[in-house]
């Protein structure tokens, strides 16, 4: 079927409507909130979908990001007569999102029609004033260029196929193809963007970022007890600032911008803004892999995937797990478990060398996180000889018992969850 996500599997408990690939998770946008975007051109008629279903389906997907900021990109073209959903559904949808979901920094609607803007007006005395300035209308694919990561984005082909017409009828003609400017050579002092033996070269051999260092050490002091750090977003003239001065090899003092969140942004946007993640391309499908594992093996199954780094991006994740480690030891005061981090970090640290990662990739891109940082101490305290590439436990000789053999699934989302041993921590959690 056309859009649906090949790791797909047919126990999640959403399939019927997730198979469409209506829903995508398209990496983060210019601010660094992640952006999900919905594809009217994937819906089927409406006598094949349930669209309550699809609206449960939608909750449970944003449910996943409700903690933090995020953006939704709506592509409108392929909405028509046989499959767009009635304006009770419109309005029950609207309810929900003004209710809970008051995070969404940002609505783009792609290519509006004339239907869209009249339901708009006719649902305006219903829509909060602050809902609708969220709202923000774009003619052109090219105009979500200046808010978004572009390449990112998981746009449909018929989508791309009516941008590109509609182009050709603007003036009459088809724009001329735009020259990208060859790249120019970072600078000496570089800090964003470049990998980490260009920073190791230039910073008389230090491992350790200076942007992460300095984020880190200032966090440590002044923001473990923060209540949602990392979760908040800021504004991107800051980052940019910021980013500009530690390009330029200017010194930055967080305690002029009066915000704890600031810091926890740009270590962020440092790890995306990596070349290559910092857990590597090579290593992404191995960490798809963690699902398959009884729970009692994958503390194991972490630290095998581990050796295969390189030595300089093991000391940097040794040394950031170790702070989020920290971090979720304060949980009682900042509301930051390792779960919570892990849903925050997991694309921060690792994503697919072509396209970005798919909603079914999620579960266990941010499960392998959580248990680094669960687990910081027993996973990184032996020396793992970083550089000696070798198998993860499931893909030697005999392959461990698929995770629904061993795991039990919870009731509520049919998700499994690995079975970890009962921890201090943990049980400071459950009286909360």
């Amino acid at each position: 079927m056309a859009g649906q996500d090949p790791a797909l599997s047919t126990s999640h408990p959403f399939y019927d409507v997730a198979r469409h690939g209506i829903l995508q998770v398209a990496g983060d946008d210019r601010f660094g909130r992640r952006v999900v975007t919905f594809s009217c051109c994937r819906m089927p008629p409406s006598h094949e979908l349930d669209h309550q279903r699809l609206l449960e389906y939608l909750k449970y997907t944003l449910d996943q990001y409700v903690e933090n900021d995020y953006t939704i990109v709506y592509f409108h073209y392929g909405l028509n007569s046989r499959n767009k959903p009635s304006l009770g559904w419109l309005q029950s949808a609207y309810k929900e999102f003004d209710r809970k979901y008051k995070n969404l920094k940002a609505l783009y609607v792609v290519h509006p029609t004339s239907f869209i803007k009249v339901l708009w007006n006719i649902l305006k005395p219903l829509i909060s004033h602050k809902f609708g300035k969220k709202v923000i209308y774009f003619n052109y694919l090219s105009e979500l260029h200046e808010h978004l990561k572009y390449d990112q984005l998981v746009i449909p082909p018929e989508v791309l196929r009516y941008d590109e017409k509609l182009q050709s009828l603007h003036e009459g003609r088809t724009p001329p193809p735009t020259k990208t400017p060859p790249p120019r050579p970072p600078l000496p002092t570089q800090q964003f963007g470049v990998s980490l033996q260009y920073l190791k070269d230039k910073n008389q051999g230090e491992l350790i970022p200076p942007v992460l260092r300095f984020t880190v050490t200032y966090l440590r002091e002044k923001g473990l007890r923060t209540e949602g750090l990392f979760r908040r977003s800021a504004s991107v003239q800051t980052v940019r600032e910021i980013q500009r001065l530690y390009n330029q090899g200017k010194p930055v003092n967080f305690d002029d911008y009066g915000d704890i969140h600031i810091p926890a942004v740009i270590l962020k946007t440092f790890l995306r803004e990596l070349p290559q993640p910092l857990l590597t391309f090579q290593a992404y499908e191995q960490i798809l892999g963690i699902t398959c594992v009884e729970s009692s093996l994958r503390v194991t199954g972490c630290r095998q995937i581990l050796r295969s780094l390189p030595e300089h991006n093991y000391v940097v994740l040794r040394y950031l797990m170790g702070f989020l480690h920290a971090v979720s030891r304060e949980s009682i005061f900042n509301k930051m478990n390792s779960s919570n981090l892990a849903c925050v970090f997991g694309l921060n640290l690792i994503w697919p060398s072509q396209g970005v990662s798919s909603l079914s990739a999620l579960v266990p891109l941010n499960m392998f996180t959580e248990l680094l940082i669960e687990y910081y101490e027993k996973i990184f305290s032996t020396p793992e000889a970083p550089g000696e590439h070798g198998l993860a436990p499931w893909e030697q000789g005999s392959r461990a018992a698929p995770l629904q053999e061993a795991v039990p699934r919870t009731q509520a989302t049919g998700l499994t969850k690995p079975t970890l041993p009962p921890s201090p921590l943990m049980a400071a959690r459950r009286r909360l």
